[in-house]
């Protein structure tokens, strides 16, 4: 078998006729050159890639040369200082051209990435773009906007890699749903951005594109998987961009990088037309949505998005524009909240943004209750891991055949391709000693049978109707509890993915969350650190302080929920939750 694949190969390659001699001798000999062959071709197919890249960025170089030579007096100082609100104004008001706004933030992506390495992708068409856009009778709510997008989300003539070699050389046919909203309303999609290796993982490297590194400390992750995105706003090389959300990729990097997220209800948004490692999965919701650097561009971002052309492009979304009078209400809110959700102790300063946040809320008159998620240790293991993993790792594992594991996932992707039998030996022995990593080595060999599957999204949707009476019984309007943070130093996020457990519940139940920036870690916080242990003592807890740790002066966020379908009003506290800490800091 495999002395026939390796003769299928050497042809059409053309390459290594000395390994027809090491065919003849026998299978050994066969598989030692097929796997040589078979790195050999991975490893072209990524420099194909690499190379790729290195035109696009010099595609994006010669554009700012012959900008620069016909429009001298571009004021960049001026569009960057510029809010996305303020932006758009002023290109409606047509005080600033399309063109100059193009070129600035091309000019200002492309410095951003030479220092962090987040743009795998200029999109050529982006000139073309604006010239249809400028010829729109009526000017969209994102008129000019250059918008960027992360890497899977699908755009005609480029390439959605997931970070994967499987995925390289199928190039898009058409453009995904929520570029099409983008261009219909006026937006300049211009830029592609980084991503972790398959997504499942919230660092930022690849071995396509290399490790991205956080602008605001290089020595951090910028998280992810929407990395590249956070990396190339938080450096001031894009106003608005996408990203996309199964664990907490949108309010993680968000979170890390000191942005604005904001992950709607599952199906609020298209996802038709975004490449996946992991595509069928259903247990566990999926979303897409913007990052920015304030409230105000998400709640511009989603108006301009929830039109009739996305209805009509994918009939799937409910036909719900903005409901401007839910974001725009001053009734005082009924605010569950809590500071740690007993499956991964925050880190100090995660426990001190939620506590500040909740006492300025009640200085300005909302009501704040204690809420305590119902049975979280349950949630995580057996319904969020058993669900996002209920085939036993087996499609994520199909995509890195033929590939070379990235070394920040290298612990992650060895774990999961651990024969089940083995994960349950292993579970079984862990047990009385680390019972958090046993709960998660079972859960990671998935559901089992299709009878199992229908079982688990019966317990799923039950355990939402338990969450949702609690939610009825406190008269909750939103939520407000911690986003895991600050950023953590490289190489950690792959070792610690079940610490994404203040954001994966709400990827289960399917509700909208975004994050805030509040506050800042202090040297106070660094150093009750010190003496942080954890809920389990196990070498997770361990990893989870290491990870935090040396971040003084580095964002801290909190984050913000609404149930199902309730966008606006999610928006809505996020904006009371933003404007009390501006006023908080802005001397009176």
């Amino acid at each position: 078998m495999i002395q026939e694949k390796l003769i299928e190969i050497l042809p059409r390659d053309g390459l290594y006729p000395q390994a027809a001699l090491a065919v003849a001798c026998g299978s050994a000999a066969a598989v030692v050159v097929w796997k040589w062959v078979a790195r050999k071709r991975i490893l072209q197919k990524m420099e194909e890639a690499r190379q790729w890249r290195d035109d696009s960025l010099e595609q994006m170089e010669k554009m700012i040369w012959k900008f620069k030579q016909k429009n001298p007096g571009v004021q960049s100082e001026f569009i960057l200082s510029l809010s996305l609100v303020e932006l758009a104004e002023k290109l409606r008001e047509e005080t600033l051209s399309p063109e100059s706004v193009l070129y600035t933030y091309v000019k200002k992506a492309l410095e951003v990435t030479q220092e962090v390495n987040c743009v795998t992708d200029f999109i050529h068409g982006c000139e073309e773009q604006l010239q249809e856009v400028k010829k729109q009778k009526e000017k969209g709510l994102l008129y000019g906007i250059p918008v960027s997008i992360k890497d899977h989300i699908g755009c005609k003539g480029h390439i959605s890699t997931c970070g994967l070699v499987h995925f390289l050389g199928k190039v898009e046919k058409d453009d995904s749903v929520i570029v099409k909203v983008l261009k219909k309303q006026g937006a300049i999609p211009f830029v592609k951005t980084n991503i972790p290796q398959s997504m499942i993982n919230y660092d930022c490297s690849n071995l396509i594109f290399g490790q991205t590194i956080n602008p605001l400390n290089h020595k951090k992750s910028p998280g992810g998987s929407s990395g590249g995105e956070g990396a190339l706003i938080a450096g001031g090389g894009s106003l608005l961009g996408f990203g996309t959300d199964v664990a907490g990729s949108i309010r993680l990097p968000s979170s890390f990088c000191g942005l604005c997220g904001l992950k709607p209800t599952g199906n609020r948004l298209s996802t038709l037309g975004l490449a996946s490692p992991i595509a069928g999965m259903k247990s566990v919701t999926a979303t897409i949505g913007p990052m920015a650097r304030d409230v105000d561009s998400l709640v511009l971002c989603m108006k301009a998005l929830l039109c009739d052309e996305l209805f009509s492009l994918d009939p799937s979304i409910p036909p719900m524009p903005f409901r401007e009078e839910i974001y725009s209400s001053s009734k005082p809110l009924r605010i569950g909240y809590y500071e740690d959700d007993g499956y991964f102790q925050p880190s100090p300063s995660m426990r001190r943004a939620v506590r500040e946040t909740k006492n300025l809320l009640q200085l300005r008159g909302h009501t704040l209750i204690p809420f305590v998620p119902p049975r979280l240790n349950y949630v995580v293991d057996e319904l969020y891991t058993k669900g996002l993993f209920s085939d036993g790792c087996a499609n994520l594992l199909d995509k890195f055949k033929g590939d070379i594991v990235d070394p920040n996932l290298k612990s992650q992707i060895n774990c999961y391709r651990l024969p089940i039998l083995v994960k349950r030996i292993f579970a079984f022995l862990l047990k009385p000693i680390y019972p958090r990593i046993a709960r998660d080595l079972n859960a990671l060999c998935g559901v089992g049978s299709a009878k199992n599957l229908w079982n688990h999204h019966v317990a799923a949707t039950m355990y939402r109707e338990e969450f949702l009476a609690e939610w009825r019984r406190l008269k909750l309007d939103v939520i407000l509890c911690p986003a895991l943070g600050p950023a953590f130093n490289e190489g950690y996020p792959g070792k610690l993915f079940a610490a994404t457990s203040y954001t994966n519940l709400y990827n289960l139940l399917n509700f909208p969350a975004g994050v805030v920036p509040v506050t800042t870690v202090s040297q106070a916080d660094e150093e009750e650190l010190k003496h942080y242990t954890g809920h389990y003592g196990d070498p997770w807890d361990k990893r989870m302080k290491e990870a935090v740790s040396d971040a003084v002066g580095l964002p801290v966020a909190v984050q913000c929920v609404a149930v199902c379908w309730q966008e606006e009003l999610c928006l809505r506290f996020m904006k009371e939750v933003e404007t009390l800490v501006h006023e908080r800091r802005t001397p009176k």
